[in-house]
């Protein structure tokens, strides 16, 4: 590996290669960070909201032509602010953004200007969130970029620099608790803070000379099987095989120390192209496009033995990409004066939005925030001088609102709804005629103010939330983040929740049952719940939803 821990300046190349190291270490860690959720059900999504947020930043880098840093650090903050996913996601697409602005026009930065680009990502980040709370990861990152500040002499190199900045985001995680007392009360450190040091440590393993691995398993995505009916008997190889291995280096075979890598990545452009290859330690990583992938193959085996192989025949995928992106004209949509964006997880709760009037519902909510990007392309579908927006997850809101930041072509307007039962409200009771949007924003606020969405799911932990002892496998049944009950059953549950939220004071309690429960089970809890509350109007929909066992909405 190449060393470069004594350097006293960063350029671009390596830049890059910290943020793909750090998207690289995250996405190997991200289920740590889920499991981090501070409520005991499985919606934890951080890790996963914070690795795709600069997973779109690391994939930006391939598209700069310009090497120099601030070149580089832009690419990465404009990748990440159209791929933020979630509060944790836009905060850390924000951080970069704040780098990138201190880096704006240098070519290489010495560790004071580093430093001083890292604090302009602290107020970037502040910025970003309307009412920040300490604890979090705006405090974490904050804590170490004033340490590792603090602690620069003349001798200080860019590894000794991450080496104060990593320490000291340990610690600071470790006093989270003590900021914010639900995680003192749930047992855990904040999760942003959390990934936000995976993305620092895989950083620092690039300042230490370690390549990012460029296509590593964080960038692949599930894939359809092959069309193989696209290459036919009678097809022609044109483009040739992509060809990806991990060889491991044999000391039967090879020098281990004097193993002549500019040697090997020089005989592999010589028979291939898109030529990509480093070594780390005795394993050998290579990707190349060759028209004859065994020649390849039988070359690499005598210095040692594969790992992995792929290979993938180029022609069949040009074809098949051909055929999914044949050009086709879309009818134009009538222009309106109001457009309707809301956000659900669900086939049959999506359903029931777009029979509400939504014109676009993007899939997401619990445990997969959308992007500003899949906002972004719901606006562009809707014709419509102003775009009403409901978010319906209050981890989604803050996207929503930079998405909106950064489209142009239409007013949009986010009405802050913070669960499915508020938007379900709020859509179903949407008036536009007196086309006043402060005044139909207004009206939207009070219908939500109104609104009672509790919900039943399975806990994924052992825990004691608000003096209500919770075991792992049980039924909560819960509003906001006050639990109500933990039982045994998700009938159980519903009921108990019925019950504390004194449902029969209510005119309508809309059930929307998700994708575990069955028919029988539905309509036991339907019988006894109109047996309990005559009075109230007991609606059921299948919403097909996952996670939630049920959400109640209280109208």
């Amino acid at each position: 590996m190449e060393t470069r821990i004594n350097n006293t300046k960063i350029d671009g190349e390596l830049f890059a290669n910290m943020v793909r190291s750090g998207a690289i270490n995250l996405e190997a860690n991200r289920k740590i960070v889920n499991d981090l959720n501070v409520f005991p059900i499985p919606d934890g999504d951080t890790g996963d909201n914070m690795y795709m947020t600069i997973d779109s930043g690391a994939a930006a880098l391939s598209k700069v032509i310009d090497k120099g840093l601030g070149s580089a650090a832009s690419a990465v903050a404009n990748g990440m602010l159209l791929g933020a996913r979630g509060n944790s996601g836009v905060i850390l697409s924000r951080i970069f953004a704040g780098i990138a602005r201190g880096l704006e026009g240098v070519d290489q930065a010495d560790i004071p200007t580093l430093s001083h680009a890292f604090e302009v990502g602290v107020d970037e980040a502040y910025r970003a969130v309307s009412v920040p709370v300490e604890g979090t990861i705006l405090t974490v990152y904050k804590d170490a970029v004033r340490f590792a500040a603090s602690r620069i002499t003349e001798s200080s190199s860019i590894k000794s620099f991450f080496d104060d900045f990593t320490a000291e985001l340990r610690l600071s995680l470790d006093r989270t608790p003590e900021l914010l007392a639900v995680l003192k009360e749930s047992g855990v450190v904040d999760s942003g803070g959390a990934g936000f040091i995976y993305i620092a440590e895989g950083m620092k393993h690039a300042i230490e000379g370690y390549s990012a691995d460029e296509f590593s398993s964080h960038k692949a995505e599930s894939k359809q099987q092959a069309n193989i009916d696209l290459f036919t008997e009678d097809s022609e190889l044109e483009f040739g095989y992509c060809t990806e291995f991990l060889l491991r280096l044999q000391r039967s075979k090879v020098d281990l120390d004097h193993f002549d890598m500019n040697a090997f990545k020089e005989h592999l452009n010589a028979v291939g192209e898109s030529v990509v290859a480093f070594r780390d330690g005795s394993i050998v990583k290579a990707h190349v496009h060759t028209m004859k992938p065994g020649d390849i193959f039988n070359y690499c085996q005598q210095f040692g033995e594969f790992l992995t192989v792929k290979v993938e025949n180029m022609t069949l995928q040009h074809n098949e990409t051909t055929v999914r992106n044949r050009f086709t004209v879309a009818a134009p949509k009538p222009h309106k004066a109001y457009g309707i964006v809301s956000v659900a997880a669900g086939d049959g709760i999506k359903t029931t939005f777009y029979s509400l009037g939504c014109d676009w519902v993007i899939e997401g909510g619990q445990s997969m925030n959308p992007s500003a990007e899949d906002f972004i392309k719901a606006f562009e579908s809707i014709n419509a001088d102003t775009i009403l927006v409901f978010p319906n997850n209050g981890n989604v809101i803050l996207t929503a609102k930079q998405a909106a930041g950064l489209y142009k072509n239409a007013d949009i307007r986010i009405v802050p709804t913070k669960t499915i039962g508020e938007g379900y409200a709020a859509i179903s009771m949407l008036d536009t005629s007196s086309n006043d949007t402060e005044q139909i924003l207004a009206e939207q606020q009070e219908i939500i103010e109104n609104v009672v969405t509790g919900a039943v799911s399975q806990a994924s932990r052992d825990t004691v939330k608000n003096g209500v002892t919770i075991t792992r496998g049980d039924y909560i049944c819960f509003v906001g983040d006050k639990v109500f009950a933990d039982t045994k059953d998700a009938n159980s549950a519903a009921l108990a929740l019925a019950e504390a939220n004194n449902a029969g004071d209510f005119d309508i309690m809309l059930i929307i049952y998700g994708a575990g429960v069955g028919e029988e089970q539905r309509s036991a809890l339907e019988a006894e719940l109109e047996s309990r509350y005559k009075m109230t109007e007991t609606i059921f929909i299948d919403g097909g939803q996952p996670i939630f066992d049920y959400i109640m909405v209280l109208e």
